[in-house]
C-alpha cells in the first residue's frame, strides 16, 4: 500500500464512541432476581435489550465531514454466569484464536470460537445489525456493528457484583498479542450501533431503528432473536470550532492524542483498581505490586519531548543522604523485573511537517510502542537536587507481596519548556532510528524522552497483567517546572504509544534516495533499566520510499499477517 499524507495542522484527537456508564434495568427482572429458570450452570445467558424507546442524536457538520454519534442505547445483558473470552495469537504469522471461558464454581472449561470469527482484537465483528427507516417507513440505512464486551455499562440489579474486574476496552493496536474480554454476571455491556468505518449519514429528522444480533452469534451463544425498535430524532447542531466535536474514534474505545503522545486504551481512563475476587484457577493473580504502588501515592504523568537516550546524559550518584530515595539500594538477583519489548512501527506516512518543522521538507512520520511483558511493572522515580536542571532517575523493585526491596540509578529526567509540553520526561526509555537497506543507522529521531502512560493493552494474558492500569490517557501533566520529584509507571501487559507527528520527532527524508529503509524502535536503548530480557528490545519495520522531493511517497509491506501501514 502506498500512502502520501500532508498533515499540516491536522487534528489527531478523537472522541470515544459508545455510551457513558449508566445503570440499565431489564423489564420484568425483579430486584435480587437470580439466574433464570432452566439455565445451564456456568453458561451465560445473553439478551439484547434497549434502555429507552426513543433517543435524541445530535448531528454536527464541519468542514470536510460530519459527526453523528449513533448510540441507540442498546445493551447485551448477561446473566447466570459471566461472559468471558481469552483472545490470543501466537505470533504475527498466526490467526487470532478466541476461547470462551465457562466458569461453574471452581470448574473451568473452554469453548473455542469457530476459526475466522475474529478479524482483530476490537471485538466480535458484525455482531449488531441495524435497520433505519424514515418517517415514511422506507429503509434509508442498513449497517452492522462490532461488539466489544469490555464495555461494562452498568448493573442489571442490586445483587450483581459491585464492580467489573474485566478490562475497560478492547485493544485497537494492530500489533496486539493477547486480550481478555468479559461482562460480569448481572451486568449489561453497551453495544456499538454502527461500524465506524461506514458511519451512518442521517440528516436532521425523525427515524425508526430496529436492532438485532446477527444469526451466527445468536446460534453461537444461544441468544434469543429479540429486535428492539427505537424512535430516533436527529437534531442539527452547529460546529464548535475547527475539527472540534466533528472528530470521532474509529472504534468503541477512547483514543486521545496530545503532544505526539497517543492513547488508545479505553473510555474509562480513571483508575478502577483490582476487583478480581474468587474467579477460578486460570484468573490472573491480582498484582500486589500495583496495590503497593497505589498505597505509596502513585502519581503517573504523561507527555513527550526532546531528550537524550544516546548515552550523553548519565545520572550522577546522589551524595547527600537526605536526597537518597527511601528503601534499600541495590537489586536482589531474583527480584521481579519488567520485560520491555518494542512493537513494529505503524501509521506510517509522508508528511510536510507540523508547525515548527522546516518548510519545504518531507518527513516520514509513524507511531511506535514499547510495552511491558512483565512479570513486574516498570517503576521509575525522578529526584531533583535544589536548582538542578535534571532529575536523577531510579528504577524501583518490589517483591511478590508489593514490598519495596531495592532500587538502582536509571538515567535522568529533564524539563521540556516548549509550549504544549512543559513537563518532565524520562530520557532512557526508547529511541527511534531510520536504517538503510543494509540496516545501518542513517537518521535518528529527535523524539527521545518520554513520560509513561498505559495507552495500549498489548497483551493482557501475560503473567501479572494489570487489567485496570492507573493512567491510560493524557489527563495529567508530567510534573511542574518546580516539581521536586516525579514517578512514572508502565504496567504489566500495557504499552505506551507515541505518534511521531510533532516537530523534530519524525525522520527528515527530503534528500534520501528512493529505496528500502527500516524504522527501528529500540526499548531501553542504553540498558540503564533492569529487565528480565534485553534480547527482544528492538523491532524493525520495512518501508520503501518513492516519489520526488516535495511529493514523496512511502509503501509499507505487511508484517506477516498484519497489514497495518
Amino acid at each position: 500500500m502506498t500512502r502520501q499524507h500532508h498533515r499540516k495542522g491536522l487534528q489527531r484527537a478523537a472522541f470515544a464512541a459508545g455510551a457513558a456508564l449508566t445503570v440499565v434495568a431489564v423489564a420484568g427482572a425483579a430486584p435480587g432476581a437470580g439466574a433464570a429458570t432452566g439455565s445451564t450452570p456456568g453458561k451465560p445467558q445473553l439478551k439484547l435489550i434497549a434502555a429507552s424507546k426513543s433517543v435524541i442524536l445530535d448531528r454536527v457538520d464541519y468542514e470536510g465531514g460530519f459527526y453523528l454519534d449513533f448510540d441507540l442505547g442498546t445493551y447485551v445483558a448477561v446473566d447466570n454466569a459471566p461472559l468471558e473470552f481469552k483472545v490470543t495469537r501466537k505470533s504475527y504469522k498466526d490467526r487470532i484464536v478466541a476461547q470462551q471461558i465457562l466458569r461453574n464454581g471452581s470448574k473451568v472449561t473452554t469453548k473455542t470460537l469457530p476459526a475466522g470469527t475474529l478479524e482483530d482484537f476490537r471485538g466480535l465483528p458484525g455482531f449488531l445489525e441495524v435497520s433505519v427507516k424514515n418517517a415514511s417507513g422506507a429503509e434509508v440505512q442498513r449497517t452492522t456493528g462490532a461488539f466489544c464486551p469490555n464495555n461494562a455499562a452498568g448493573r442489571l440489579r442490586p445483587d450483581a457484583p459491585a464492580t467489573s474486574h474485566y478490562p475497560e476496552s478492547c485493544p485497537t493496536n494492530p500489533f496486539t498479542l493477547g486480550s481478555v474480554w468479559g461482562v460480569e454476571k448481572g451486568w449489561a455491556a453497551n453495544t456499538t450501533a454502527v461500524d465506524y468505518d461506514r458511519q451512518l449519514d442521517l440528516p436532521a429528522g425523525e427515524y425508526t431503528a430496529t436492532v438485532s444480533i446477527a444469526k451466527k452469534y445468536r446460534d453461537m451463544f444461544g441468544i434469543p432473536n429479540d429486535r428492539p425498535t427505537i424512535k430516533v430524532t436527529v437534531r442539527q447542531q452547529t460546529d464548535g470550532g475547527e475539527g472540534g466535536v466533528g472528530l470521532r474514534s474509529s472504534d468503541s474505545s477512547a483514543h486521545s492524542a496530545h503532544s505526539g503522545h497517543s492513547g488508545a486504551m479505553g473510555a474509562a481512563g480513571g483508575h478502577g483498581g483490582h476487583h478480581y475476587g474468587p474467579r477460578g484457577a486460570d484468573a490472573p493473580t491480582p498484582p500486589a505490586l500495583s496495590h503497593a504502588l497505589e498505597a505509596r501515592g502513585l502519581a503517573h504523568h504523561l507527555g513527550d519531548g526532546a531528550g537524550h537516550t544516546d548515552g550523553s546524559r548519565i545520572a550522577p550518584a546522589l551524595k547527600a543522604a537526605a536526597q537518597r530515595p527511601a528503601g534499600r539500594a541495590g537489586v536482589p538477583a531474583n527480584v521481579p523485573k519488567p520485560d520491555l519489548r518494542s512493537l513494529p512501527a505503524w501509521d506510517i506516512a509522508v508528511t510536510d511537517g507540523e508547525d515548527g518543522d522546516a518548510p519545504g521538507k518531507d518527513y516520514l512520520a509513524f507511531s511506535a510502542n514499547v510495552w511491558n511483558a512483565g512479570p513486574a511493572p516498570l517503576v521509575v522515580d525522578g529526584f531533583r537536587k535544589p536548582g538542578a536542571d535534571l532529575m536523577d532517575s531510579y528504577q524501583y523493585f518490589y517483591d511478590a507481596a508489593g514490598k519495596q526491596i531495592g532500587y538502582t540509578p536509571a538515567g535522568t529526567m529533564e524539563w521540556d519548556p516548549r509550549v504544549g509540553h512543559e513537563h518532565w520526561h524520562f530520557t532512557d526509555f526508547a529511541s527511534y532510528h531510520l536504517l538503510s537497506a543494509d540496516k545501518k543507522d542513517i537518521v535518528k529521531s529527535g523524539k527521545e524522552a518520554f513520560c509513561l502512560a498505559n495507552t495500549d493493552a498489548v497483551d493482557y494474558t501475560v503473567k501479572n497483567a494489570n487489567w485496570h492500569p492507573y493512567n491510560t490517557d493524557l489527563s495529567t501533566a508530567c510534573g511542574e517546572q518546580n516539581s521536586i520529584s516525579v514517578r512514572e509507571v508502565l504496567d504489566v501487559g500495557s504499552g505506551d504509544t507515541y505518534t511521531q507527528y510533532r516537530p523534530g520527532q519524525s525522520f527528515d527524508v527530503t534528500d534520501l534516495p528512493n529505496g528500502t529503509y527500516y524504522i527501528q524502535v529500540v526499548a531501553n536503548p542504553a540498558h540503564r533499566l533492569q529487565e528480565t530480557n534485553t534480547k527482544n528490545n528492538v523491532s524493525l519495520r520495512k518501508v520503501v520510499l518513492g516519489g520526488t522531493k516535495g511529493a514523496r511517497t512511502v509503501s509499507v509491506p505487511p508484517v506477516d499477517l498484519i497489514d497495518a501501514p
